[in-house]
Order: C-alpha cells, then structure tokens, then sequence
C-alpha cells in the first residue's frame, strides 16, 4: 500500500513540484496551502508522514504544530523553509526533521523513505530522549536546482526567494 504525505506550503510551484517528486518516488500525496488546510486533510484522511512550511496564512506551521501535538504526536513531521535558526524550535515542537530551501532533493527523500519505514515503538522511544535522531539539512541550491532540472528540465524551479 502507497504511504501518503501531506504537503504543507503556500507557493503553489513548491506543492506543484514536491507532489511530482514524491509521485515519481511512488507515494500519495496531498497538498495544502495553509494550516488551516492542513488540519482539515490530517482530520479526515489517514497520513503517513506531514511536510510543513512555517509562513503560512491562515494558521502558520508552529500553530498546526502545537495542533499536531495534541492529537497525532507520533506522526512523522519534516519542517520545509526558508527561514534560518529554526532546529532549535522545531525540535522542541516534535518534528523529526528541518530542511532549509532551497531543499536538499535526496537528503528529503532519504529522510522521508527513513521516517516512514520507523516503526512507531522507535518513534516513542526517540521523542522520550529529545535531541536524539533529529535530522537538519541546510540549503543547498546548487545540487538541488540541478536535481530539479535532471527530473522536470523544463517545468519548475523553486526560487527560495520567500521566508518560509
């Protein structure tokens, strides 16, 4: 059975490509552009793993966080932005893991494939010892806007330029 994520940002392009990524890489998913969008989707649909931005309207990413934590603490969480210094806070909400854009392609990717593999019993005991097996990777634009190109030469490049 395909696992599902739920992408959370409010660029369309950012949704419109990492759908297409994680498609190609045989996953379901859904896409929101807010929080409020994305409480709904985790409410009525059963989701294997969440990719959230922070600078969203409606309700930011902390916000669906603190949400997430009441009543889904153990689902997987990646933090996708464009602000910096966020390990820290992310860490302490519950997520798993902060990738900086412009995203790092195969560290997200091998983040996800990891996350969704780890059996809940592991994801337990790692949320009880905090610090432990948090994954942070900052920017990389150059390999990621050449992985992007490899994979749709001509049909979306992230820009980044937003703080999210």
């Amino acid at each position: 059975m395909r696992k599902k994520i739920l992408v959370v940002d409010d660029e369309s392009s950012i949704r419109d490509a990492l759908s297409k990524v994680l498609l190609a890489e045989d996953y379901e998913v859904i896409a929101a552009e807010n929080g409020q969008g994305a409480i709904e989707s985790l409410t009525s649909d059963k989701i294997d793993l969440l990719l959230l931005d922070l600078g969203l309207p409606v309700k930011d990413g902390w916000d669906t966080m603190i949400w997430l934590a009441q009543v889904n603490p153990h689902l997987p969480v990646i933090i996708i932005t464009g602000r910096s210094n966020q390990k820290e806070l992310a860490e302490k909400m519950g997520a798993d893991a902060i990738v900086e854009k412009p995203l790092n392609v195969p560290f997200l990717l091998q983040t996800i494939s990891e996350l969704i593999r780890e059996p809940l019993e592991c994801r337990v005991q790692r949320g009880r010892r905090a610090g432990t097996g948090f994954r942070q990777m900052p920017r990389d634009q150059g390999l990621f806007l050449k992985l992007l190109r490899e994979r749709q030469p001509t049909s979306f490049i992230f820009s980044g330029s937003k703080n999210h």
